[in-house]
């Protein structure tokens, strides 16, 4: 019995439609239409004879011989990339621009993506602020920026939602009768902003004993016990505990984070077509 042939756009098409958990959001991704990735994924269910992804009418999700085949498929089409590269030395930069409040334990899968995807890219990363990286971007610095979304209110690709608490060390604190005690970034920080407001909103009296640098530099002073502060739910330090509750404190917003690049080239979109699916299979839920 003769081994089916894989054809690349079939693969490409099924790669996407699995990232994005959506044929019109992959279709978008691929330049394409929906019709026509899911005539290149029947193509190549019928060639491998397994069906590789199961839709609904509210999502879609990999089938078993799908999950079984992603990773290859992943394979394939890198070794397939990898041999067109090879008879081309051109070399080009990608810079990306990461908020320091957004940038989380995705950044190595992010960047081994990149690398697979295209061995001859020179990546660069600046993680800073926000209002930094927005500035670099719009004078172009920067190929592409994700942040929070309300630090930028211009249209981007939306790479999911961002959940934020109040952390503190299980030690912590607070002296009857005196202003809570904040740890924050410097003031142009956004996230310093949403919690500033929930407590002034709920009348609450805070006073600003730590300032930092950094986001490590926060959370340093969080895991030290000398106050409390606001952070993402998937970066506060693993040895603070969420005390909204215990302590009284008003819920804060969700944001959503978003990816801008008005990059318009075939080998940029790929690699923002890689850097999204990845930042969403890192924070997709078990």
């Amino acid at each position: 019995m003769s081994k089916p042939t894989l054809d690349v756009d079939s693969v490409q098409a099924f790669i996407a439609i699995a990232d994005f958990q959506s044929f019109t959001r992959a279709a978008e991704a691929l330049g394409s239409t929906q019709g026509a990735i899911s005539v290149k994924l029947k193509r190549l269910e019928d060639r491998l004879g397994y069906k590789l992804l199961e839709r609904t009418p509210r999502q879609v999700r990999l089938s078993a011989s799908g999950a079984l085949f992603l990773q290859p498929a992943r394979d394939f089409i890198v070794a397939h990339d990898r041999a067109v590269q090879a008879l081309s030395c051109e070399c080009r930069r990608f810079r990306l621009g990461i908020a320091e409040h957004v940038a989380g334990p995705e950044i190595p899968t992010l960047l081994a993506r990149l690398n697979a995807r295209d061995p001859a890219l020179t990546i660069e990363v600046r993680i800073e602020n926000s209002r930094s990286l927005l500035d670099a971007f719009d004078n172009g610095e920067l190929d592409a920026v994700i942040v929070r979304q309300e630090d930028d209110r211009r249209d981007g690709e939306d790479l999911g939602p961002e959940h934020f608490g109040w952390f503190a060390a299980p030690t912590f604190h607070q002296p009857p009768g005196t202003p809570l005690r904040l740890a924050a970034l410097a003031p142009c920080c956004g996230v310093r902003d949403i919690a500033t407001r929930a407590l002034e909103t709920a009348e609450l009296n805070w006073s600003e004993v730590f300032v930092g640098g950094g986001h490590a530099a926060v959370m340093a002073a969080v895991s030290a016990g000398l106050a409390i502060a606001a952070f993402s739910c998937r970066l506060a330090p693993a040895d603070t505990i969420e005390v909204s509750q215990r302590m009284g404190l008003p819920p804060l917003p969700s944001s959503r984070i978003m990816l801008h690049s008005t990059l318009t080239d075939t080998r940029s979109r790929e690699a923002l077509r890689t850097l999204a699916a990845a930042y969403r299979e890192h924070r997709a839920p078990a």
